[in-house]
């Protein structure tokens, strides 16, 4: 590790320790470069210790919204689609119960400004047993399933009036997406805007740990639930079965490497195979209802701030059940991505704070290295 980045390593030990998390990751990158990339702890598989590696996978939960909004961007790029279009319409959607959701279109599906409030009408994304008894369907839930059970029902607030972060807006986003490509969610996502840049190794999770893949660490909660992935009634591990990981695709689905997503945040720094000048524009740009009061937004897929050298900062933090990870694009060219194998809990410190914690980081750096890490990993 280059020893002028050491305060990122210190930092990161520290926050682990403090919060008993078994694996963890971290990347950092200064102008396109990827200067440091380390995998933190071990887990057991088949009675042997493995180390966790740079390119270790762990779901990254909310981060994938980057990609799902990327998609869509890309899509408009391509004249495929307006993003003022109307999900209701493109997806064949039911106004009967609201007629307030044909005015929903691509902009607030994805800058949360849709109408759905999940501190009012709780998330469909993670409420399979409600729906499973509204609808009389089993269990697994299939996207379909979620989608009937919401369009049957009454938005929170009138379509652009507020933010109100939702998971399912970014779920309909997906079913958009393969409606418009003729292709999966994820064969777009990997094809269209992973490959043209080299990154290869994510892919959508799976509910089960027999079902992880071979480089997937192992999730750790200390809460179980009734599996949601069969009938059988079982109680599971909260992050195996105790929610179903192929419904949350377009809003959280995907496994990653920190590596990856700091590679990935290099698409928005410039136009280039996967966006252009445009769509990058857009991606960032401020919703109809403005600022927050604390002069933030979210744009499509990234939350967004003015920097203090005439820049954007954007971030994005990502949890579920066996899951936290963090990732920004700060001010002079720095970004970084972090993912652990568990999320704050009952008892836990605050798992925010690696968001200051990161940042403070920076200012420890007194001379970047210059050595580019991007082609060990790539």
């Amino acid at each position: 590790m280059p020893a002028a980045m050491a305060g990122f390593d210190t930092a990161m030990k520290t926050y682990t320790a403090e919060r008993n998390i078994s694996c963890a990751q971290l990347a950092v990158a200064k102008n396109g470069k990827i200067l440091l990339a380390r995998g933190y702890g071990s887990y057991l598989k088949n009675g042997a210790t493995v180390l966790v590696q740079p390119t270790s996978l762990f779901r990254i939960a909310s981060l994938s919204k980057s990609l799902t909004a990327a998609a869509l961007a890309r899509l408009a790029q391509d004249g495929k689609v307006s993003l003022g279009d109307k999900v209701a319409t493109i997806l064949g959607l039911s106004t009967t119960a609201d007629p307030r959701l044909a005015s929903v279109s691509l902009w607030r599906l994805l800058q949360h400004t849709g109408g759905w409030d999940r501190d009012v009408s709780t998330d469909p994304l993670w409420n399979d047993p409600a729906i499973s008894t509204a609808l009389g369907v089993p269990f697994p839930l299939h996207h379909a399933d979620i989608m009937k059970y919401a369009t049957a029902r009454k938005l929170d607030f009138a379509p652009g009036t507020k933010h109100a972060y939702s998971n399912y807006g970014y779920m309909l986003a997906g079913r958009v997406i393969e409606k418009l490509s003729g292709m999966s969610y994820e064969s777009y996502v990997r094809q269209r805007l992973l490959a043209p840049v080299g990154i290869t190794r994510p892919r959508l999770g799976r509910s089960l740990a027999a079902e992880a893949f071979s480089t997937e660490v192992p999730y750790a909660s200390q809460f179980t639930r009734k599996s949601v992935v069969d009938g059988s009634g079982a109680t599971v591990p909260y992050p195996y079965g105790g929610f179903n990981m192929p419904n949350q695709d377009a809003n959280g689905g995907w496994v990653a490497s920190a590596v990856d997503m700091v590679k990935w945040g290099f698409v928005f720094d410039a136009a280039g195979a996967v966006l252009n000048k445009t769509s990058i524009s857009r991606v960032f740009a401020k919703p109809e209802i403005g600022m927050n009061p604390d002069g933030s937004w979210y744009g499509l897929g990234w939350h967004v701030r003015n920097n203090n050298v005439g820049a954007l900062n954007t971030w994005h933090n990502g949890s579920m059940p066996g899951t936290f990870s963090f990732m920004a694009r700060v001010q002079n060219g720095v970004s970084y991505c972090a993912i652990f194998n568990r999320r704050e809990e009952t008892g836990t410190p605050d798992f925010d704070s690696i968001d200051p914690i990161l940042g403070r980081a920076i200012s420890t750096v007194k001379t970047w290295p210059t050595t580019d890490l991007t082609s060990r990993y790539f």
